[in-house]
Formats: structure tokens, C-alpha cells, sequence
């Protein structure tokens, strides 16, 4: 297997956002969702749902609860396996809620927040790259 991407940021998701469209988020977020579940289900068990899944058919069926609660998921997953791996880094689910939903407030919220996500999701793969487990 190829090593687990550790090159996402927020300015290549900007950009790519916007030249396709829109089509990129639905990308990068699904082959995130993808590599959570190859790295952190043999330590939790867990399973996230696919993101194509939730974007396409829950988020429309649930009045777009289902992506608050994916997001919330994902986010305190991810927080989880930082610290199983033992990665000093904070981030979990309410690094979502504050910066991604109540950052929205002042604008600039949901960005930090996404930066953060890549920064975190970037840490896991790269550990899993070097160890591989």
C-alpha cells in the first residue's frame, strides 16, 4: 500500500474548491473519512461513515443534522487517535463546535478549524506512515 496523504492545507483546499467547483471538499473529505477508518479502527473499533454517504443522502434527509454529527465524530475520532498514538496536538470535537460552528461568527472560524483538521488528519498519516500501524 502507498503511504496515507500527509500534504493537505487549507490554501490547496481553497484553490482546488474553487477551480472545481465545489467537487474537491467532496474529495478530500471522503478520502478522509477512508483513511480514519484504515488507521484508527484497529485501536477503537469504530467506523465513520463514508462521507459520499452522508453528503449525498443524510445530510439533505435530516435537514443537515447528519453533517453536524459527522463532523462532531470524525472530530473526536481523530482527537482520540492523537492521543493513542501519542501525538501532542489538541484538536476533538470541540475544536468543531468552537471554531467551526461558533467561529462562523466571526468569519474566519471555520477556516482555523479546517486548518486544524488537516493539520491533525496530516499527523495521524504521517505516524501511521512512519510506523505503520
Amino acid at each position: 500500500m502507498e503511504p496515507l496523504r500527509t500534504n493537505r492545507g487549507l490554501l490547496k483546499f481553497i484553490l482546488l474548491s474553487f477551480i472545481t467547483l465545489g467537487i474537491y471538499p467532496i474529495v478530500c473529505f471522503s478520502h478522509i473519512s477512508s483513511e480514519i477508518n484504515w488507521v484508527a479502527t484497529k485501536h477503537d473499533g469504530r467506523h465513520t461513515m463514508h462521507y459520499c454517504l452522508m453528503f449525498f443522502i443524510l445530510s439533505w434527509l435530516t435537514l443537515g443534522i447528519g453533517p453536524l454529527v459527522w463532523n462532531h465524530n470524525i472530530c473526536d475520532r481523530m482527537g482520540d487517535e492523537l492521543y493513542a498514538r501519542g501525538i501532542d496536538y489538541s484538536f476533538g470535537a470541540g475544536t468543531f463546535w468552537g471554531w467551526g460552528i461558533i467561529g462562523s461568527l466571526i468569519v474566519i472560524g471555520p477556516f482555523i478549524f479546517l486548518h486544524k483538521f488537516f493539520k491533525a488528519m496530516n499527523l495521524i498519516n504521517a505516524d501511521y506512515n512512519a510506523k505503520g500501524e
